[in-house]
C-alpha cells in the first residue's frame, strides 16, 4: 500500500480546470518530484493533498485512509507536514518561536525538545540565530527555517513547495543536501520544484505535469536521460 495516493483528481478555480484527472502515488521512504513548467499545476496538487483546496471530484488517501474532505490542521496532525512556495515564515517571531509553532500539534515537551535538537543539528545556522527576529533572516536562511518549521511536527511525510526558489547557487545545494539527509533519515519527501535537474538528482521517481495533466511518469534517473526532458526542462 502506499504511504500517499492520489486518484484521478479534478480540481478547479472558479470555471478554470487546473488539474485535470492527476493520479500518483509515493511510497513510504521515496523522494517524488513533481516537475513541470510555472502555471502547470504542481502548487494546487499539493494545496489539495493538504487539505487547503477541495477538488471537485477525486480522492486522496494517506496510509488507507480518504483524507479528501479532512481539514488541514487534522491532516497535519496525521503526520503530512507542507513548506510552502515563498516560505511564509512568521517574520516578526523569533527563529525559536517559529520552530515551536510547527510543534503545535504535539503534547510530549520532552519529544519537542529532542526535535528542537535535531532540527538545530541539521540547520546549525538556526541555532546561531534562534533569538532573531524571522524577518531578518536571508532568504536561504528563512527556507531553513520553514524547513525545520515542518519537520518540528514530526512528520511521516513532507510535501516541499519550490524549495530552490530565489537561492543563490550556494543555499541550493545546501537546501538539497538537507532535503537528501531528511529522506536518508526515514521521513517520506514529495518534492515540487522548477530546477528539474536537482530534483531528479536526489528522487527515485518522478512526474512530469504539463497543463494540469500527468504526462511522463517513470524512475528519475531514467528520466533525466529523455530527450524531451532534456529539452523542456534540463536545457539540453
Amino acid at each position: 500500500m502506499a504511504m500517499l495516493e492520489v486518484k484521478d483528481l479534478n480540481v478547479y478555480y472558479g470555471m478554470i480546470q487546473a488539474i485535470k484527472g492527476v493520479s500518483f502515488e509515493v511510497n513510504k521512504g521515496e523522494v517524488i518530484a513533481l516537475i513541470g513548467a510555472n502555471g502547470a499545476g504542481k502548487t494546487t496538487i499539493l494545496q489539495t493533498v493538504t487539505g487547503l483546496l477541495k477538488p471537485k471530484s477525486g480522492s486522496v488517501f494517506f496510509e488507507g485512509k480518504d483524507i479528501t474532505k479532512t481539514p488541514g490542521h487534522k491532516i497535519v496532525s496525521m503526520g503530512v507536514a507542507h513548506v510552502p512556495e515563498g516560505r511564509r515564515v512568521f517574520a516578526s517571531l523569533s527563529v525559536l518561536d517559529n520552530l515551536r509553532m510547527g510543534a503545535y500539534t504535539r503534547k510530549d515537551k520532552g519529544e519537542i525538545a529532542a526535535s528542537l535538537a535535531e532540527v538545530y543539528k541539521s540547520f546549525p545556522r538556526l541555532e546561531e540565530r534562534k533569538n532573531q527576529p524571522a524577518g531578518t533572516l536571508s532568504g536561504g536562511e528563512q527556507q531553513m527555517l520553514a524547513m525545520g518549521r515542518a519537520l518540528m511536527s514530526k512528520p511521516q511525510i513532507l510535501l516541499m513547495d519550490e524549495p530552490s526558489m530565489g537561492l543563490s547557487p550556494i543555499f541550493v545545494n545546501e537546501i538539497f543536501d538537507i532535503i537528501n539527509k531528511v529522506s536518508k533519515e526515514g521521513t517520506t519527501v514529495l518534492l515540487v520544484e522548477q530546477n528539474a535537474k536537482k530534483a531528479l538528482e536526489i528522487a527515485d521517481r518522478a512526474y512530469v505535469l504539463e497543463t494540469g495533466k500527468i504526462s511522463l511518469s517513470g524512475n528519475a534517473k531514467e528520466l533525466m536521460n529523455n530527450d524531451s526532458i532534456k529539452k523542456a526542462y534540463l536545457g539540453e
